[in-house]
């Protein structure tokens, strides 16, 4: 198996990929911790400045050294030279906002799962057309899951994963994955920028047991 299927097995199976980006290190480290003791085996990280890349080598010590199971990605990837650099920092897969074709080719060239943003079916059939088979829709909360059931005949053998105003409710999940999504990307919504200067990692964790037993449900109805 590549390591673009693994890392699709892993978001697929587990119906969920975290992200989220805090300055500050120790917060970071500790916001990994808690979503690895929730049960999640992939993450996120969001590419915001030098912070995020100071920070994000030192996520990749501690996955090292205590979470051999985890694959660690790099969101808001907007360039090769930042897809490159943190390729160099070990980063396991590479996420964007939006459609970046050197990125995507870069990707395809040295077997790394990429996901790109796609707001539109032009974008979507753009990364079909290049190899890419697993698409971020972005963003989550103005397409809607009517835009993802419209669509889903069209892209037959592409995986979907909306990112953006994805709530943790019952009825949004379950509306997402009805609609024929493979995964949901969760941010904010999931670990608040509050709960992380609150330091209530417990509240993390429990959220993120929530939503991972609301897709389970889901999944077996």
């Amino acid at each position: 198996m590549s390591q673009t299927q693994i890392i699709t097995k892993i978001i697929t199976d587990q119906g969920i990929l975290p992200l989220y980006f805090h300055p500050d290190e120790k917060t970071s480290l500790d916001v990994l911790k808690c979503l690895y003791d929730a049960g999640i085996r992939a993450v996120e990280y969001t590419n915001r400045g030098e912070a995020a890349y100071r920070n994000f080598k030192q996520l990749v010590d501690l996955r090292n050294q205590s979470m051999p199971e985890l694959k660690l990605g790099i969101g808001t990837i907007k360039n090769l030279p930042d897809a490159k650099k943190y390729v160099e920092a070990a980063t396991d897969f590479l996420v964007s906002p939006g459609w970046v074709p050197e990125v995507a080719e870069y990707a395809l060239q040295n077997d790394l799962f990429y996901a790109p943003g796609c707001m539109t079916p032009s974008e979507i059939i753009a990364a079909e057309n290049k190899g890419i088979r697993f698409i971020k829709l972005f963003p989550g909360n103005l397409l809607g899951p009517e835009f993802m059931s419209t669509i889903r005949e069209i892209f037959p053998s592409l995986l979907f994963m909306p990112t953006g105003g994805v709530d943790t409710t019952t009825e949004n999940i379950e509306a997402w994955f009805a609609a024929g999504v493979s995964a949901v990307g969760m941010g904010s919504k999931l670990i608040s920028k509050k709960l992380m200067e609150a330091r209530d990692y417990a509240a993390i964790t429990s959220a993120t047991q929530n939503v991972l037993e609301i897709i389970r449900t889901i999944r077996i109805k």
